[in-house]
């Protein structure tokens, strides 16, 4: 708790600027108007300044010890003054049935609107962290899935021409190297963000169409050889003819 004065006279304005403080203290709105004096005018005042949490009102802050003259007046401890949230659908790729949260903050200055709701996000998790039961650290294994070459041939060795993508996409694919969908699927939705000129918008493109291939990102293939493939694939036919 620190105690600070205002002591003017004289005709004009009194403001948080005319507040005496030293250098544990910042003023956060010197232009707050707190009084006006006359001409012959003398304003003194002491204040108490001190740490604490969320709203105390004036009743809470009365003590039977203290001296006349002092008035108690509500404490607003909290540097976040509003808090605004909207929700609502949103859109991703084809899909409409996805919700986006809005956040308005209006702080008092002494922190930024995303700090505070960095802090407060913290505050959070650690008063939730109570129910908890396992350990953080324990990370679950991961399966990566291994294609089924016998079902999905034909799709793996299309090109990634035969997915038909709007031409942005068509152009990332080509400019990183990527023929074929065998190709494609074996990379991660990381490592295809990283692509130059790859977005968000590209990505969920290409997932949608994968999917209804019954395909994906990361899928581990254990041999993919196109030569080989094309081959076989036309000593087969070449074999059929001959049979008809």
């Amino acid at each position: 708790t620190k105690t600070v004065t205002i002591d003017k006279t004289g005709a004009g304005p009194v403001t948080a600027a005319d507040i005496q403080i030293d250098d544990s203290i910042e003023v956060l709105n010197p232009e707050q108007h707190i009084a006006t004096l006359g001409k012959e005018g003398r304003f003194r005042a002491e204040f108490r300044v001190e740490f604490g949490k969320g709203f105390v009102t004036a009743e809470s802050l009365k003590k039977e010890d203290l001296p006349a003259g002092v008035i108690p007046i509500d404490a607003f401890f909290s540097p976040v003054h509003k808090v605004n949230y909207t929700v609502s659908q949103s859109r991703v790729g084809q899909k409409t049935d996805y919700d986006k949260l809005e956040l308005e903050v209006w702080t008092d200055g002494s922190v930024r609107p995303e700090d505070a709701v960095a802090y407060s996000s913290k505050i959070l998790k650690d008063q939730l962290s109570i129910f908890i039961n396992f350990d953080e650290s324990l990370e679950p294994e991961l399966h990566e899935p291994i294609i089924e070459l016998e079902k999905i041939n034909d799709n793996l060795y299309k090109t990634v021409e035969e997915l038909e993508l709007s031409v942005r996409s068509a152009n990332c694919l080509q400019n990183a190297g990527i023929k074929y969908i065998g190709e494609l699927v074996q990379k991660t939705e990381a490592e295809m963000l990283k692509t130059k000129n790859f977005g968000r918008k590209s990505l969920n493109e290409i997932k949608e169409i994968l999917v209804e291939m019954g395909l994906g990102f990361g899928v581990k293939v254990d041999v993919f050889d196109p030569e080989t493939f094309f081959a076989n694939k036309k000593k087969k036919e070449s074999e059929t003819g001959t049979l008809n």
